[in-house]
């Protein structure tokens, strides 16, 4: 049982958390000691290879079951899905006992070989989820509590390589304790070499999924964890930089949970056990569809037809009551109406959320789409910053994006302000600006000032005939410039905010059409 009552997270050995998500998988050849590729940068991104003909499947009674069951032991000699397990110690650490001549070291690792059938603390694999090509890193936590020492540094690397080698997703199903004392700082400088690789594979336009289990705390949070684009967990699993043995003695126990690190925007989602594999196998296809990556030549989104009121409106006035209509359609009837199927990210990994923004992938007409909307209230720091996150990751995967714009305005009262909300706008702002996809925006509501401009592509953007578009709302207008909120009807038409205003400025490209 977990601190604070938390439900317990039933731990895998690594081969049945592989079985339990992959359709098949092959373990990935041994690299040799201190594996070090020339990997000065990254290579250009191969074509998804063919199927990798496993040769090893998942054991008849393992695919398709949850990350949940009991964990036997294995004695040494007993067979194991990996063959006979021997005592013996593989070969890679520089003296007896390790680096530091750690005493016990070796009758250690000894030990967990035994226990385990295995000799380090990943098993590393070309998997087939769902039908996509993927290498999945799966932690061993009964080797050394899932420690990363040196060979362990080998192994990832070599993982990483043959990812790019072959153009292909990284999973890492991780369950470790950081990283192995008994190797001290050799062990510790496995993590540069970790976000070394992830780093490559990022530059090289690769996605990276991690599934945290239980635990996943120290540098494996720090690297595969906390690095990855989609950061998934199972409920229950501590999950932080500090392990239970070393946080302070007052620290809240639901700081270091799945659950907590959700509602403080590290992780973008909580999947209960038995549903991982398929929400990994529609992740898997929305992040590698069919044919690799569309590269920069990637055709925009369509912007959504309207689903509101149809007639435009008469006055300025008139469209911003239609705009506030509490019945109109919101974010999440376009969504629905526009994509066959979508998952989402969350948080801004800055320790914020912003529930009036939805942000993730979804498919339509067989391609995938990157999506931002804003659902109507006032943006917050985190939203903002989520929003940058997601155009600058489909920016780097090739994948066009579409912002759905709503929002009276960036929230600005003092708690926003201690968030950076100037900042979380400029770095909204810069992501749209900068990205190489096409970015499509439609104005379905609100559009209130730089808090809706932020989400607005430069260029790109169309409106739905029951929103507005205003560089502040009229009351604050007629309250700033003629200081008679009697006014505010006049002003409203002076500001020319309706969508065919907007249009004949030129600040629009279109509106469009009901369904």
């Amino acid at each position: 049982m977990h601190e604070g009552g938390a439900l317990p997270c039933t731990r895998l050995t690594a081969r049945q958390a592989l079985a339990a998500v992959a359709d098949t998988y092959r373990e990935l050849p041994e690299p040799p000691s201190g594996f070090a590729p020339d990997a000065s940068g990254p290579p250009p991104k191969a074509p998804p290879g063919t199927s990798p003909e496993p040769s090893s499947k998942a054991p008849p009674d393992s695919p398709g079951e949850p990350l949940s069951g009991t964990v036997r032991d294995t004695a040494p000699g007993t067979k194991t899905e990996s063959g006979t397990a021997p005592a013996r110690l593989p070969a890679g650490a520089a003296g007896p006992d390790g680096p530091l001549g750690w005493r016990g070291y070796d009758d250690a690792r000894a030990r967990a070989r035994a226990r385990t059938g295995e000799d380090e603390s990943v098993v590393a694999a070309l998997a087939v989820i769902g039908g996509t090509e993927a290498v999945v890193l799966s932690f061993e936590f009964r080797y050394l509590g899932g420690s990363l020492g040196e060979r362990t540094g080998d192994r990832l690397e070599a993982a990483y390589t043959e990812a790019r080698e072959r153009g292909l997703p990284v999973v890492s199903l991780i369950a470790t304790g950081g990283s192995r004392m008994q190797e001290g700082m050799r062990a510790l400088t496995q993590l540069q070499r970790v976000t070394r690789q992830s780093a490559l594979n990022r530059a090289a336009g690769l996605p990276q999924i991690a599934v945290l289990r239980d635990p996943t705390t120290g540098g494996g949070w720090a690297t595969l964890g906390a690095a990855a684009d989609v950061i998934l967990a199972l409920p229950g699993a501590q999950i932080g930089f500090a392990g239970s043995r070393v946080r302070p003695p007052d620290a809240d126990p639901h700081a270091y949970s799945a659950e907590g690190q959700l509602a403080s925007g590290q992780i973008d989602a909580v999947v209960p056990a038995d549903r991982l594999r398929g929400t990994l196998q529609r992740w898997l296809r929305l992040l590698c569809p069919p044919g690799g990556s569309a590269g920069r030549d990637v055709e925009p989104a369509t912007p959504p037809k309207a689903l509101g009121a149809p007639g435009l409106p008469e006055s300025g006035w008139q469209a911003v009551l239609r705009a506030r209509e509490a019945r109109r359609p919101h974010a999440e009837a376009y969504l629905e109406a526009y994509f066959d199927d979508r998952e989402e990210i969350s948080g801004d990994r800055c320790g914020g959320v912003d529930p009036g923004l939805r942000c993730g992938f979804g498919r339509r007409d067989g391609r995938t789409i990157a999506f931002a909307a804003q659902c109507g209230t006032a943006t917050r720091p985190a939203g903002f910053r989520t929003a940058a996150r997601l155009v600058r990751l489909a920016d780097r995967l090739g994948i066009p994006v579409l912002t759905l714009v709503d929002t009276p305005g960036a929230a600005n009262d003092a708690a926003a302000e201690r968030a950076g909300a100037g900042a979380a706008i400029a770095d909204c702002f810069a992501a749209l600006a900068t990205a190489k996809v096409p970015v499509t925006s439609l104005l379905i509501g609100e559009g209130g000032s730089g808090g809706a401009l932020a989400l607005a592509a430069p260029g790109r953007l169309w409106a739905t005939p029951d929103s507005y578009f205003s560089v502040i709302a009229p009351e604050l207008a007629a309250a700033i410039l003629k200081r008679d909120e009697r006014q505010i009807h006049d002003t409203a038409d002076q500001l020319r905010i309706r969508p065919q205003d907007l249009l004949e400025l030129d600040v629009i490209r279109g509106i469009v059409p009901p369904t």
